[in-house]
C-alpha cells in the first residue's frame, strides 16, 4: 500500500479520528486478521457473527498497527470510525488505486475458470512488471479492496477476479477498482439458483465491460455467444479470443497428449506461433487464449508469449492438480469446487488421460443450481457415461441425480454406485484401485477434497489443507465467502 497519513485515510473513507494522531502514517498492509498485523499496518475491525474484530483492536495496535478502522470506539486505541467497515475498506482501496496512475487494472469474470485464468494472467503480467493478484478465489466485496490495497508505487499490474451473486455486484466491484482491461470468460449455469437464468447471468457479467473507459479493452470469448454479444455493451475497443474463425487471438490445430496436455498454433494479428502447454485439460486452451490476449495488450511479443504460455503452471490448489502415486495410479484432484460446466471439462480431461486405461470418477454435489439442480446433476451423469468412464462413485444423496443420469444411458458399459459419504468412497477406492487407473475427484465445497487427500496421503504427499484454510481471519465480515460468488 502507498503510505497515507491517518488524516488522509479518514478523508478517503469519510471517517472520524478518535484518539489518533492525524499525521501518523500507515506504511504497512491493511489487515483484517490481527494475527497478520505488522508494524505500520491499519487493522480493520469487522463485527462478525462469532467474533468481533474490535475485541482484537488493542492486540493489533500492540503488534504495530498505527490505528484501527472500525465502527465503535475502543478505549485507549487510535481509531478511524466509520459507519460500515466494509464500505470504508472499498473507499480506501479506490483512493489508493486513484493515486497510482501507472497502474493497469485487469478485471475478469465468468461462470467458470475465473481463478485459474486470473492466475495465468498474473503469471504472464509478472514477466512484464511487478504484479498483484488475489490469492485463490478472493473475489468479493472483501477480497477486492484487500487485494487492491496491496498495490504500491512500483506495482504495474493489478489482476482482479470479480465474482457476483446477482445483478449489480460486478458493477460495485468495478466502482471499487475500475478496470482498464476487462475479460469475460463464459456464461454458464453456475449459481443459476441465485440468478434465475443464463440471460440474467450474462447481464451481471457484462457489467464488467460496461465499466470500461473509451481507451480501455474488452477481451471477450468468441466461442460463447452470450459473451460475444457483450461487444455491444461497451465503448471500449474489443478483442475476441477463442477457436471461432472471427477470433482475433485464436487457437488452431489443437491436439492433446496422453497426459491431457494441449498443444495448438496461436494465431494473432502479429503472426502465428506454436504453443505446447504444461497444463492439464482441453479447456486450458480457452483459458490460455484469454491470458494471451491480455499479455499481448500489455506488450508481450509473440515469440516470448508462446514460450511463456508453455511455462504456465497452476497456482491455486485443487484445480486440475494431476499427480502420480507410487502404485501407478494417476489422480486428478479438481475438488476445489464444481458446477456443470467445470464437471464437463474435468470429465473430458479424465477421458483424455485415461483413453487406454481404466477411469474412475468420484463426483459430489454441485451447489446453488436452484431449479436446475436435478437436471444439472443428471446431465453430468449422462456425460460421464457417454465419455465411457468405467466406474462412477457418486458421493451423497444430494448428488443422486448424477447416478440416475449415468445409469439412464442404456449402452454404457460402466458402473455407477451411490455412496453415503466421502469415507465410503475412500474405502471403495482402497479396495478397487489397481496400477494404471486414473481417478478424478470433483465436487462443490462439501468435503469432497477428503477423498483426494486420502489418495494423496497414500502417495506420501498429503496437503493437510482444505479449500477453506488458505486464510484464517479472526474477524471476518458478514459478506459472502470465496465460494459464494459466481
Amino acid at each position: 500500500m502507498i503510505p497515507l497519513s491517518l488524516a488522509e485515510v479518514a478523508s478517503a473513507v469519510d471517517g472520524r479520528l478518535v484518539a489518533a494522531d492525524p499525521d501518523a502514517r500507515v506504511t504497512g498492509p491493511v489487515e483484517f486478521d490481527s494475527r497478520k498485523v505488522s508494524a505500520g499496518a491499519l487493522f480493520v475491525a469487522f463485527p462478525g457473527e462469532k467474533v468481533d474484530g474490535h475485541d482484537y483492536a488493542a492486540a493489533a495496535v500492540e503488534a504495530g498497527a498505527v490505528a484501527v478502522l472500525g465502527t465503535r470506539e475502543v478505549p485507549g486505541v487510535p481509531m478511524v470510525l466509520v459507519g460500515d467497515a466494509l464500505t470504508a475498506m472499498g473507499r480506501l482501496a479506490r483512493a489508493v488505486v486513484d493515486r497510482l496512475p501507472g497502474l493497469t487494472v485487469v478485471g475478469l469474470t465468468g461462470s467458470s475458470g475465473k481463478t485459474t485464468t486470473k492466475d495465468l494472467i498474473a503469471q504472464l503480467a509478472a514477466r512484464l512488471g511487478p504484479t498483484v493478484a488475489p490469492p485463490g478465489s478472493f473475489n468479493n466485496e472483501l477480497g477486492h479492496p484487500y487485494t487492491a490495497l496491496q498495490a504500491g508505487p512500483d506495482t504495474r499490474y493489478l489482476v482482479m477476479e470479480k465474482g457476483a451473486r446477482g445483478v449489480g455486484h460486478v458493477r460495485y466491484l468495478c466502482d471499487v477498482v475500475p478496470p482498464r482491461i476487462s475479460v469475460v470468460l463464459n456464461v454458464g449455469v453456475a449459481h443459476i439458483g441465485e440468478f434465475g437464468s443464463r440471460e440474467t447471468i450474462a447481464l451481471a457479467k457484462g457489467e464488467l465491460v460496461e465499466a470500461l473507459p473509451a481507451d480501455g479493452l474488452a477481451v471477450l470469448n468468441a466461442d460463447d455467444p452470450l459473451v460475444d454479444a457483450m461487444a455491444t455493451r461497451t465503448v471500449a475497443r474489443v478483442v475476441r479470443y477463442g477457436e471461432a474463425a472471427h477470433a482475433d487471438v485464436r487457437a488452431v490445430d489443437v491436439t492433446v497428449d496422453e497426459r491431457g496436455r494441449p498443444a495448438y498454433t496461436l494465431v494473432t494479428p502479429e503472426g502465428d506461433a506454436p504453443v505446447r502447454l504444461g497444463l492439464t485439460g482441453r479447456h486450458q486452451v480457452s483459458n490460455t487464449l484469454a491470458a494471451a490476449a491480455v499479455a499481448r495488450e500489455l506488450g508481450m511479443p509473440l515469440t516470448e508469449l508462446a514460450i511463456a504460455l508453455g511455462e504456465l503452471g497452476m497456482v491455486s490448489t485443487r484445480r486440475m492438480d494431476v499427480f502420480e502415486r507410487p502404485d501407478g495410479v494417476t489422480v486428478i484432484d479438481d475438488s476445489y469446487n464444481a458446477n456443470p460446466a467445470s464437471m464437463a471439462v474435468a470429465l473430458r480431461a479424465l477421458a483424455g488421460i485415461g483413453r487406454d486405461r481404466r477411469t474412475l470418477a468420484v463426483l459430489g454435489y454441485m451447489a446453488e443450481l436452484g431449479p436446475f439442480e436435478h437436471d444439472g446433476h443428471a446431465e453430468v451423469g449422462r456425460l460421464a457415461a457417454e465419455l465411457g468412464v468405467d466406474r462412477l462413485l457418486v458421493v451423497g444423496e444430494p448428488a443422486a441425480p448424477i447416478h440416475e443420469g449415468a445409469t439412464s444411458v442404456s449402452d454404457w458399459g460402466g458402473e455407477s454406485v451411490l455412496l453415503t459419504d466421502q469415507a465410503a468412497a475412500v474405502e471403495v477406492l482402497r479396495g478397487e484401485l489397481r496400477p494404471g487407473d486414473v481417478v478424478l475427484v470433483k465436487g462443490s465445497r462439501y468435503r469432497t477434497w477428503e477423498v483426494a487427500d486420502a489418495l494423496r496421503a497414500e502417495a506420501g504427499d498429503a496437503t493437510g489443507e482444505s479449500p477453506g484454510s488458505a486464510r484464517s481471519e479472526l474477524a471476518s465480515p458478514a459478506v459472502a465467502t470465496e465460494d459464494g460468488t459466481a
